[in-house]
């Protein structure tokens, strides 16, 4: 669609850059950029452009108040709207008014370039549930979960599976990455979910009183126990109980709980009858149970036994893509606590979120932001607004990042000129100044590079004369 106009409304001149850097080598195409929405409007109105872009939040004219204009003058106007903050209320509303795309924001690289692209090409508009899906920042059918990241799309097909499976589960995953959120998402999509969904952090309680949590007692089984009292395992009869840190769990309790898994069993402290049970086991563990398990302080039948189907949480560094997702997801909740509109971080402020290494994965994010947000009283979140440590821990992570990137770019490269100099020696059989005028480069640099990496041109001429 040669000479078509696209029309870009953003209130943040950093957005506004980053859309015409995304999108300035397109070709057959003009890019006009707009930083008030009432001069959009007018563009609008005289210009018809080919192509709307919009944020969504802007003063004076919001970007559906734009659309809903765009559209009444120019019917076959193609527009994305772009928000930090999406919800599928809006997401519906933009359908309605003809919206194309509805994107969330900051994108990653080449996502507007792409969306782009197909409007040029005249693809059809996607559909209600196409774009649904994009402006919902997590997966709903697996709770408070975020992410669309392949790692995270790999641990959302992991639930569903155990959720239609009737058997027990193993989460594993460092502090901080949602293993409980894991744990509730199967049980509420699983044929137990009208079932109480029991959680015990076995870090949490004293050793010495795990057992009578966990079966119950009758009364006067122990000093002080005057009444019979339901164990947590008896209370999650007919749904789940979740175990959190399992790996925490003293090794004489880990033989009584290896025995309920078997026989779906128990008995209460002090008394005499058993009970069956007709419940599901999910457990958590941020240790290595195996590594548990070398070192004997975790039951290997007990391993087995829980761990029939296994989910692994990625950490937080190693899917920073979704963390724009998270930042979005957390201020609009936050933002919401403390009876403010959401803000917007700048492109600076998400480069260095995702440039960090988060230690403390998801809850450490969840946590910086709301740090963030109550000292912040601005309309847009800077890398002054940011907690110092972040800052400066991601500028190492960064610069870490771009040693190890050079580090490997310089090994290349010596090891490309090595095998390049040993073929054309191999070539002349071992002729320095074949080999030199063959690479095109004076002989004295042909030495050089022997010398820097350490090849002896004998070693040919020999090889030859032996041959």
């Amino acid at each position: 669609m040669p000479g078509t106009k696209i029309l870009i409304v953003d209130d943040s001149p950093e957005m506004l850059e980053s859309c015409v850097q995304e999108l300035k080598n397109l070709p057959g195409v003009e890019l006009v950029v707009e930083e008030h929405s009432l001069r959009a409007a007018e563009r609008l109105a005289t210009e018809g452009p080919g192509i709307l872009i919009t944020d969504l939040r802007m003063p004076e004219l919001s970007g559906l108040e734009l659309l809903r204009l765009g559209r009444r003058h120019h019917p076959e106007l193609k527009a994305v709207v772009l928000t930090a903050y999406p919800s599928v209320e809006l997401a519906v509303e933009c359908m309605k008014l003809g919206a194309a795309e509805f994107m969330t924001k900051p994108f990653l690289p080449n996502a507007l370039l792409d969306v782009v692209r197909k409007l040029l090409e005249g693809n059809p508009r996607a559909d209600d549930a196409a774009v649904m899906r994009e402006a919902r920042p997590r997966d709903s059918s697996f709770g408070e979960l975020i992410g669309q990241s392949p790692a995270m799309k790999k641990v959302f097909d992991g639930i569903q599976r155990a959720a239609e499976a009737p058997f027990d589960v193993l989460v594993s995953g460092e502090t901080g990455t949602g293993k409980e959120l894991v744990a509730q998402a199967i049980h509420q999509r699983s044929s137990r979910q009208q079932g109480p969904f029991v959680a015990v952090d076995c870090g949490a309680i004293p050793h010495d009183l795990l057992e009578s949590e966990f079966f119950g007692h009758e009364r006067g089984a122990f000093t002080g126990a005057q009444a019979r009292k339901a164990g947590l395992l008896e209370s999650a009869n007919q749904g789940t109980f979740f175990l959190d840190e399992l790996a925490q769990l003293p090794l004489h309790l880990q033989a009584k709980l290896l025995r309920v898994l078997q026989e779906r069993r128990i008995r209460r402290v002090g008394g005499t009858t058993e009970m069956s049970l007709n419940l599901r086991f999910i457990a958590a563990s941020s240790a290595d149970l195996e590594e548990q398990v070398r070192a004997g302080h975790f039951r290997l039948d007990l391993f087995h036994r829980i761990r029939v189907l296994g989910i692994k949480l990625p950490p937080l560094r190693e899917r920073t893509e979704d963390i724009p997702l998270l930042v979005g997801h957390f201020t609009e909740l936050c933002s919401r606590d403390l009876g403010r509109d959401p803000v917007q971080f700048t492109p600076d402020a998400m480069r260095i979120l995702t440039g960090y290494c988060w230690p403390g994965n998801v809850r450490e994010l969840q946590n910086v932001l709301r740090e963030t947000l109550v000292m912040t009283t601005g309309q847009g979140i800077t890398p002054e607004d940011l907690p110092e440590y972040v800052v400066a821990d991601a500028a190492t992570c960064c610069s870490k990042q771009e040693s190890n990137f050079f580090e490997e770019r310089d090994r290349r490269i010596a090891a490309f000129e090595t095998e390049f100099i040993q073929n054309l020696l191999s070539a002349s059989q071992g002729d320095v100044s074949a080999a030199a005028r063959e690479m095109k480069v004076p002989r004295c640099t042909f030495y050089r590079l022997l010398k820097k990496h350490d090849v002896n041109p004998a070693h040919f001429r020999r090889a030859e004369s032996a041959a």
